[in-house]
C-alpha cells in the first residue's frame, strides 16, 4: 500500500510488486545522543547534569515533590503572580534585598539590570571581564540589543583588582563582577579583595552589579552569608537552574524602585510569560533542598580535586592542570594534553563499559596550545559518596582508555 501524498483521499492500492525492504536496522545514535545515554546509564557519577533528564521523569518528580514547598491547590500563575510572586519574595529575603523579579533567562535579567543602571547613571559603559558571560555567550547582546558599551579593566584569568578598577583610563557607569568567574575556573577573589574592588568602584561613582548565577555556592569561600555578600552590590542576578537544579529561570534582586523599572523592561523584552509555574516550583524546591547542601558539595569538591591531582601524577600523565588547585566552589576545571574528541570518547566509553562517569564532555582549551582539552567537574549530592580512592581508581580507568 502506498499513501496518497496529496492528502486529498484514501490510500490507493498499488498494482506494482512491493519493493519495501521492511523496517531494517535502527539508525545509530548521534554522538550527542550516545553521550547522553552513556551518562544517564552510569550508576556512579559526581553529579547528575540537566542533559541527562527525561521529560516524563522530570515532570513526575516535580509533581511528587512540589507540594512540600507550595500549595498545589492554588491556581496557576498568570503573568507573574501566584507562585512566581512567592518565589520572588523568598529570593529577595535570601539575598537581603528589597525586591526581586523573576526572569525566564539570566541573559534577559542582566540586560535589563545594566540597561536600567545606564539610564540612572547617565553612563552606558559597563566594566566587566572579557571572559564574563555577556562577552562570551550572548552574541554581543549588550551592544546589539541594549545599546551598551563594554570595557575590560583586566584580561587576567581572575576578577579585576581594586587598583585596576581605580586606575582604569576611562569612565564607566557600572562595574559588573561575575561571581565566580566560570571561564577562568570558577574562581573568586578573597572577601577582602572583593570589598576593596567594590569600594574602588564607589570611589568612581559607579554602581556595582553582581552576575551571581552561581552566587549560591560562594558562601564557604567568602566565609559570609548570602545576604552579606549580596549587600556589597546594588543589584544581583541569580540563576535557579545552574546550582539549585531548577528547570530554568533567574531573578534580579535590588532596590524596589529599580526592580519595578526592571519589570517594565522585562515586559518590553518579551519576558512576561503567561504561565511559569513549573519553573517557579522547581526553583522553590532548589531553594529548599539544594541551597542548604551546597556547603557540603564545596567541601567535597576539594577532596575530589586533590585526588584527581594525585591520580594524574600516579598515572604518569605528562602534563595536567586542576584549576584552581583548591576549588573555590563545588566546580572546577581539569586540563589534559590530549585532543577534546579523544578525552570525550574515553569518558563516554568508561561510562558505557563500567557504569562510572568521572568526566563529562571535554572541549578544546581556549587558552592553551592545540591539543589541550578542558572539562568542568561538578560535585553534587551523588558525588558525596566518592572517596579519594574511588576518584583515583576511576581516573586510572579513564586514562587507560585514552588512545
Amino acid at each position: 500500500m502506498s499513501d496518497d501524498s496529496s492528502g486529498s483521499g484514501s490510500p490507493t492500492p498499488s498494482l506494482a510488486p512491493s519493493t519495501d525492504p521492511g523496517p531494517g536496522p535502527s539508525p545509530s545514535p548521534s554522538p550527542d545522543q550516545r553521550r547522553r545515554d552513556a551518562w544517564r546509564g552510569a550508576k556512579k557519577v559526581l553529579a547528575r547534569v540537566p542533559v541527562e533528564h527525561r521529560i516524563g521523569d522530570s515532570l513526575a518528580a516535580l509533581a511528587a515533590d512540589a507540594g512540600a514547598v507550595y500549595d498545589l491547590d492554588a491556581y496557576v500563575d498568570l503573568y507573574g503572580d501566584g507562585v512566581v510572586g512567592e518565589l520572588e519574595r523568598r529570593t529577595a529575603r535570601a539575598l537581603g534585598k528589597e525586591a526581586a523579579a523573576f526572569f525566564p533567562t539570566g541573559t534577559m535579567a542582566q540586560q535589563v539590570a545594566l540597561r536600567c543602571w545606564a539610564g540612572r547613571t547617565g553612563n552606558s559603559t559597563v566594566a566587566l571581564h572579557p571572559r564574563a558571560h555577556p562577552e562570551q555567550h550572548e552574541r554581543n547582546a549588550l551592544s546589539e540589543v541594549s545599546g551598551l558599551r563594554t570595557v575590560h579593566p583586566t584580561g587576567e584569568p581572575r576578577l579585576p583588582t581594586a587598583e585596576e578598577v581605580r586606575d582604569f583610563e576611562e569612565p564607566f557607569g557600572t562595574l559588573m563582577l561575575e561571581l565566580p568567574l566560570r571561564e577562568a575556573g570558577f574562581v573568586l577573589p578573597s572577601w577582602e579583595e572583593l570589598e576593596e574592588v567594590v569600594e574602588a568602584a564607589r570611589e568612581r561613582d559607579a554602581v556595582v552589579h553582581f552576575d551571581g548565577a552561581r552566587l549560591w555556592e560562594c558562601t564557604e569561600h567568602f566565609g559570609r552569608p548570602l545576604e552579606e555578600i549580596a549587600a556589597l552590590a546594588d543589584t544581583v542576578y541569580v540563576s535557579f537552574y545552574k546550582s539549585l537544579g531548577g528547570m530554568s529561570g533567574a531573578a534580579l534582586a535590588g532596590p524596589a524602585t529599580l526592580i519595578e523599572e526592571a519589570r517594565t523592561w522585562r515586559h518590553r523584552y518579551g519576558g512576561d510569560l503567561f504561565h511559569q509555574y513549573p519553573a517557579a516550583l522547581s526553583a522553590l524546591l532548589g531553594l529548599a533542598r539544594e541551597l542548604p547542601r551546597l556547603p557540603e558539595y564545596v567541601a567535597h569538591a576539594k577532596v575530589v580535586a586533590e585526588a584527581l591531582g594525585e591520580g594524574l601524577r600516579e598515572a604518569g600523565v605528562p602534563w595536567f592542570r586542576v584549576n584552581p588547585e583548591v576549588p573555590h566552589t563545588h566546580q572546577f576545571q581539569v586540563w589534559l594534553p590530549y585532543a577534546a574528541d579523544v578525552t570525550t570518547d574515553a569518558a563516554v566509553r568508561q561510562a558505557e563499559e563500567t557504569g562510572v562517569a568521572l568526566f563529562h564532555r571535554w572541549f578544546p582549551c581556549p587558552e592553551g596550545p592545540p591539543g589541550i582539552s578542558v572539562t568542568e567537574v561538578t560535585v553534587a549530592a551523588q558525588g558525596l559518596e566518592w572517596t579519594a580512592r574511588d576518584v583515583r581508581s576511576a581516573l586510572a580507568a579513564f586514562v587507560g582508555r585514552i588512545a
